[in-house]
């Protein structure tokens, strides 16, 4: 273990309150006993009236611990940092939003969570159902009959309770589901009478472990043996390792399963690392698309195995564009589960030779047992790395090698990476090394959820860096306050080129495709003339701020400066001006 790690001791800032009196016994009471009980250690919020009886439960009732406040600043921040900590730990955070408004703000972060899968349990409020018990004016606004309509596409599953009977049982079948695969966020909107109502006598908790998520479903044998079958004849096998898990042990097993294979294995950089990129299996540099080599290799394969991927039918239209998917396909996925007629997040229907409905996790193992031993011994190839850009700017590749050398080897979690990123500039050995991108490519994310998954890593070897757009750092960026305040150590680093550059580079295929000037390209698009800046909005919020940067001396030693920050318990911001370009495909 690094000497240079975030101690493990280090803890969360803790605002305690005053002890309480007694008080009475209220709905809300029993409610923040029962979230207690299922061990979230966190509730992310914006504060709200409508959920005013939960909030002082916590405080006076649980001394603000088991679960732990944390105060943002919008409502899209405490979703994105519950996303960003269930990336890291596959277990939920508690998010409260306040009535219909505070949901409005925060449905784009749900989407992203929701396309992400991860689980999440978000407890919303309203002014009370009982339009006779409503104050003037603001509980009629902030009252909406069906609230959860805003999101119910995109959510595993929702309610609005009208007892606390049913708000005690919405609660346990809202964590149960949101832990059973495929996981995904659930939304339990409380009428604030409920959590206000005064009780005569406690409520006894029900007992949580009877209420835990349903075991993954286990294939047949059968099944196992079909797909084993098809991939022991195959001569040029190839896995697509998609949406996984961040346990060490489940990365070993699936290099294990690429070695008894000799399989091709893609992995992408939109969901954590999956496969370690430096293995002679590895098709090429991860990207948000496959590119090049992967490619290539990919289309020599005669069967392929998905676990998981996110987008099964559109790889393999890019592998063959022109006709029917040659390979045979087998897919290893419960995520048509959640496939519901509005959202299209579902992407194309794949063409599927075997179906297996189950988790990646469940499936290898067994998969794996049936296969013999590895013919050979793989040695890590050494990483290609990506060519700087030609010029006097800054490129991501120079970011890249700043900051390996300032962790001087220390493990470093790469908690969000920008669109333009390369992934020959690092490499990922382990399931920690890389989080993945926003989800539902909501901009504006990154923030949270670096801070969410900041939070998750205290205590590890793992020293988490987002590298973020300039728009998505800007859209987002006060989210920092909250890793500030409750002393959260993190690096954000702005990879900073002064444009919604996505944006340009789609407005130069419309101008090329019309016969028009790209030389436009950037109108409406630049955030330039001022260029915003990020370092003096990080230092308003106490973090420690670096910039702008502009040439690769101060970038080293800004780097190696804002590193030891973090392991002193900081968060430190580096605004880094770089040049406009993208690697691989480009935009989105």
């Amino acid at each position: 273990m690094s000497a240079k790690k975030a101690p493990a001791e280090r803890a969360v800032r803790h605002e305690a309150p005053i002890a309480s009196g007694e008080g009475g016994s209220w709905g809300s009471d029993h409610l923040a006993q029962l979230v207690r009980s299922f061990g979230i250690p966190f509730i992310c919020l914006n504060p709200g009236s409508s959920f005013r009886g939960l909030h002082d439960s916590i405080v006076n009732g649980l001394g603000n611990a088991e679960p732990q406040m944390l105060v943002c600043l919008h409502e899209e921040h405490a979703v994105a940092i519950a996303h960003g900590y269930a990336r890291v730990t596959g277990k939920p955070l508690a998010v409260a939003l306040h009535a219909n408004v505070g949901l409005m703000h925060a449905t784009m972060a749900i989407f992203n969570a929701w396309c992400d899968r991860v689980p999440m349990l978000i407890l919303g409020g309203t002014g009370p159902l009982d339009a006779a018990r409503r104050r003037p004016f603001i509980d009629w606004i902030h009252s909406t009959r069906d609230q959860a309509s805003m999101i119910r596409s995109y959510v595993k599953w929702d309610d609005q309770p009208t007892s606390l009977a049913a708000a005690e049982e919405s609660m346990l079948r809202g964590m149960q589901m949101a832990l059973t695969a495929p996981k995904a966020p659930v939304y339990i909107n409380i009428d604030s009478d409920i959590q206000e109502a005064p009780l005569a006598q406690q409520r006894p908790l029900p007992d949580f472990s009877r209420f835990r998520a349903m075991p993954d479903a286990r294939p047949s044998a059968d099944l196992v043996k079909s797909a084993a079958d098809l991939l022991k004849a195959a001569r040029t096998p190839a896995i697509l390792m998609g949406r996984v898990s961040r346990s060490k042990a489940e990365w070993d097993q699936r290099v294990q399963l690429a070695e008894q294979l000799g399989a091709v294995v893609a992995t992408d950089l939109k969901v954590g690392a999956a496969f370690p990129t430096g293995h002679p299996l590895h098709a090429g540099a991860p990207g948000m698309s496959l590119t090049g080599d992967a490619l290539a290799r990919l289309r020599q394969a005669d069967v392929v195995l998905s676990l998981d991927w996110a987008d099964l039918a559109g790889t393999l239209k890019t592998l063959w564009p022109d006709r029917s998917c040659p390979a045979k396909v087998i897919q290893v996925s419960l995520d048509h589960l959640l496939h519901n007629g509005s959202s299209f997040e579902y992407m194309a229907l794949p063409e599927v030779d075997i179906a297996i409905q189950t988790t990646p996790e469940a499936f290898v193992p067994d998969l794996s047992a049936l296969l013999p031993a590895p013919s050979r011994d793989y040695a890590a190839k050494p990483r290609q790395r990506a060519a700087t850009a030609a010029g006097d700017e800054l490129a991501l590749s120079d970011i890249a090698s700043a900051l390996e050398m300032a962790v001087e080897g220390q493990p470093v979690s790469l908690t969000r990476l920008p669109l333009g990123w390369d992934g020959a500039l690092t490499d990922f050995s382990h399931p920690l090394d890389q989080l993945g991108h926003s989800g539902g490519g909501g901009v504006g994310s990154g923030p949270g959820m670096a801070v969410g998954a900041a939070l998750a890593l205290m205590g590890t070897d793992h020293l988490p860096v987002a590298i973020l757009g300039d728009g998505d750092t800007l859209m987002g960026v006060t989210a920092i306050w909250t890793a500030v305040h409750y002393a959260i150590p993190m690096l954000v680093i702005a990879a900073n080129n002064r444009s919604f550059f996505n944006d340009e580079v789609h407005q130069e295929r419309v101008a090329k495709r019309r016969r028009r000037p790209v030389e436009n390209k950037w109108i409406g698009q630049r955030i330039d003339e001022p260029a915003p800046d990020i370092a003096l909005m990080a230092q308003a919020q106490g973090a420690v701020g670096f910039g702008p940067i502009r040439d690769e001396s101060a970038l080293r030693a800004a780097m190696k400066d804002a590193v030891a920050a973090v392991r002193n318990g900081r968060v430190a911001v580096l605004d880094v001006h770089i040049g406009a370009g993208y690697a691989g495909s480009g935009a989105s």
